[in-house]
C-alpha cells in the first residue's frame, strides 16, 4: 500500500504541500452552484435545474442551475465587452495579468482541503488524489502560466529593404473552453491559464456530471480581482456546449473529452464563423513490456497506468502489450496486485479506488466487460460491480486479449486492464499503431537501442520510457489521429491561445 501511494505522488507534478494527507471535509458545504457571468452569479435564464450527484452513494449533493443558449449567449457577451479595444483587461500589463494568475493560485492553496473535499465528492475519485493530484496540480498550473504571461512576444524579422518589420503575439480573443468530468478542477487550469496568461477573455462550460470546482474556481477569479466578462462558466449539458460552437462571437474553442463529441465539435467550428480549435480526445495507448524489465516495478507501473483515476483517464495504458517470454507471469503478478487494490469510500486515507463518475458510466463499463468475455478474452479477475451502494466497479484483468477484441479497440474508460501478447518488436510497432488513437504510449526496458526504436515507431503525441503518467504543467499534452488537434501546457500550449500579426513598416534609411 505504502508503495502504491508513493509511486502515484511522486509521479505527478506536486506543489509544495506537506506529504501528511490532512483530514478532508466529507459533507463539503457547496457555496456556489449558479451561472457565473460578469463577475456575478445568475439563476438560469429557463429557471431550471439539475442535479450534481455522489458517485459513492447514488443521492444528489445539490441543484446546480442548468445553463442553455440564453445563458451562454449573455456569457459571452460579457466576455465580448470584457475584450473590448481600450478595455480594462487589453490595456493591463502583461505583467499584471500574471499577478492575477499568481494571486489565484495562492487562494486555491490557502482552500485547497475544502477544493480537493468537493472534488471527491462530486467526482469520486480518493481525496489523497483530489488533494495531493488534482489540486496541486492546479496550483502549479496557474503558476507555471503566471510566469509565463510577460515573456510571449514576438520577433524583429531582418527583411530585404528599406523596411522594419516585426511580429506580435496577440490574443485570440473570446474562447469557449469544454472541460470533461474525469479531472474537473486540473482541466480548468489547463484551461484557463493559458488563455489568461496570453490575454483572452473565456466562458468554461464544465461538464455536467462534476460542475462544482469550477464554480468555486470562477469565485476565486473574483476574488483574485480578474475584471468582470473576463471569466464566466456555465454549467449545463451538450446543447450549451453546443451553442457555445454555434456562436459567432466565440474565437476559439478549446474542449477535452471524447473523439466522438470532438469531431461535432471541429465540424461546427467551421460551421459558422472559423472557430480555431484545440482538441484534446481519447486513446487507447499502448503500454509495451520487454522481457527484460524488473518485473515487479513493470506490473505496478502498468497497474497504475489502467487504474488511476478509476480507470477514467485518456492517456491509460489500456492495451498492455508484454513480451511472450514473461507474458504468463506478468499476468500473474497483475491479477495478484489487483486483488490487493483497495475500492472503497473516497474520503478514507487508504482507498486506492472510488466509483465511477455516474451509473451510465458504469453500465457501460460493465457491457464492455460482458462484451469482452463473449468475444473470447478470457477474464482473470473482477468483471462486476463492486457493492451495492454507488457506481463501484471491481478492478478487472483480462488476459489473451486479441487486436480485433472490443477490449483492445474501444475506449473503456474504467479501470480495466488488457494485457496482449507479443513477439517481435516489427509486428509490435504495426499492431501498436493498428487503431484511430495515438494520445500517448510508453516503454519499459533497459535495451536503450529497442527503446529508441520503438519510440521513433510509435505514433503518439507522448512516449513514456520506464514511466507511466508523468504529467506536468511544462510538458506538452495532446495527440495524434483522432486523438486530437494542438498541444496543452508547456510552452507549446500558449500557441493555441495566440494570433501571429506581422507588421511591416517602410523607413527612409536602414542600418543593420
Amino acid at each position: 500500500m505504502l508503495k502504491v501511494a508513493r509511486y502515484t505522488v511522486n509521479v505527478i507534478q506536486k506543489c509544495n504541500f506537506s506529504s501528511a494527507l490532512p483530514k478532508p471535509h466529507s459533507t463539503p458545504d457547496v457555496l456556489y452552484s449558479g451561472i457565473f457571468i460578469n463577475n456575478e452569479w445568475h439563476k438560469s435564464r429557463s429557471g431550471q435545474t439539475f442535479p450534481t450527484i455522489n458517485p459513492a452513494s447514488g443521492l444528489p449533493i445539490t441543484e446546480i442551475q442548468k445553463g442553455g443558449k440564453e445563458d451562454i449567449d449573455l456569457a459571452v457577451d460579457a466576455a465580448c465587452s470584457a475584450f473590448q479595444f481600450n478595455s480594462k483587461w487589453r490595456t493591463l500589463d502583461a505583467s499584471d495579468r500574471g499577478r492575477l494568475l499568481y494571486k489565484l493560485s495562492d487562494l486555491l492553496e490557502r482552500d485547497a482541503v475544502y477544493v480537493a473535499s468537493l472534488e471527491t465528492l462530486d467526482n469520486g475519485k480518493p481525496f489523497r488524489d483530489s488533494y495531493h493530484i488534482d489540486v496541486a496540480s492546479s496550483i502549479k498550473v496557474l503558476r507555471y502560466c503566471a510566469g509565463w504571461a510577460d515573456k510571449l512576444h514576438g520577433r524583429t524579422i531582418p527583411v530585404d529593404g528599406k523596411y522594419f518589420a516585426y511580429t506580435r503575439h496577440e490574443p485570440v480573443g473570446v474562447c469557449g473552453q469544454i472541460i470533461p468530468w474525469n479531472f474537473p478542477l486540473l482541466m480548468a487550469a489547463w484551461k484557463i491559464g493559458p488563455a489568461l496568461a496570453t490575454g483572452n477573455t473565456l466562458i468554461l462550460k464544465p461538464a455536467e456530471q462534476t460542475p462544482l470546482t469550477s464554480l468555486y474556481l470562477a469565485e476565486l477569479t473574483k476574488e483574485a480581482g480578474f475584471p468582470a466578462g473576463v471569466v464566466n462558466v456555465v454549467p449545463g449539458f451538450g446543447d450549451a456546449g453546443a451553442a457555445l460552437v454555434a456562436n459567432t462571437k466565440v474565437d476559439k474553442i478549446a474542449f477535452t473529452g471524447s473523439t466522438e463529441v470532438g469531431k461535432k465539435i471541429q465540424q461546427g467550428s467551421g460551421m459558422y464563423n472559423l472557430k480555431r480549435t484545440s482538441l484534446e480526445l481519447g486513446g487507447k495507448s499502448p503500454n509495451i513490456i520487454l522481457a527484460d524489465v524488473d518485473i515487479e516495478k513493470a506490473v505496478e507501473a502498468a497497474h497504475f497506468g489502467v487504474f488511476f483515476n478509476q480507470g477514467q483517464v485518456c492517456c491509460a495504458g489500456s492495451r498492455t502489450f508484454v513480451e511472450d517470454k514473461i507474458y504468463d507471469e506478468f499476468v500473474e503478478r497483475s491479477v495478484e496486485r489487483a486483488k490487493k487494490r483497495t475500492v472503497g469510500d473516497p474520503f478514507h486515507p487508504e482507498t486506492e479506488q472510488g466509483p465511477q463518475v455516474d451509473e451510465e458510466q458504469m453500465k457501460k463499463i460493465l457491457s464492455m466487460i460482458e462484451e469482452g468475455k463473449r468475444q473470447g478474452a478470457k477474464l482473470v479477475h473482477g468483471g462486476e460491480r463492486h457493492g451495492s451502494e454507488g457506481y463501484y466497479v471491481k478492478p478487472t484483468v483480462f488476459k489473451d486479449v486479441e487486436d480485433h477484441h472490443i477490449l483492445a479497440k474501444e475506449e473503456i474508460f474504467g479501470p480495466v486492464q488488457q494485457i496482449m501478447k507479443f513477439k517481435h518488436l516489427d509486428e509490435l510497432i504495426e499492431r501498436a499503431n493498428n487503431t484511430n488513437y495515438g494520445l500517448a504510449s510508453a516503454v519499459f526496458s533497459k535495451d536503450l537501442d529497442k527503446v529508441n526504436y520503438l519510440v521513433q515507431g510509435i505514433k503518439a503525441g507522448t512516449v513514456w520510457v520506464n514511466c507511466y503518467n508523468v504529467l506536468g504543467c511544462h510538458l506538452p499534452f495532446g495527440g495524434y489521429k483522432d486523438s486530437g488537434i494542438g498541444r496543452e501546457m508547456g510552452d507549446y500550449g500558449f500557441q493555441q491561445y495566440q494570433e501571429v500579426k506581422c507588421v511591416v513598416t517602410a523607413v527612409p534609411t536602414k542600418n543593420s
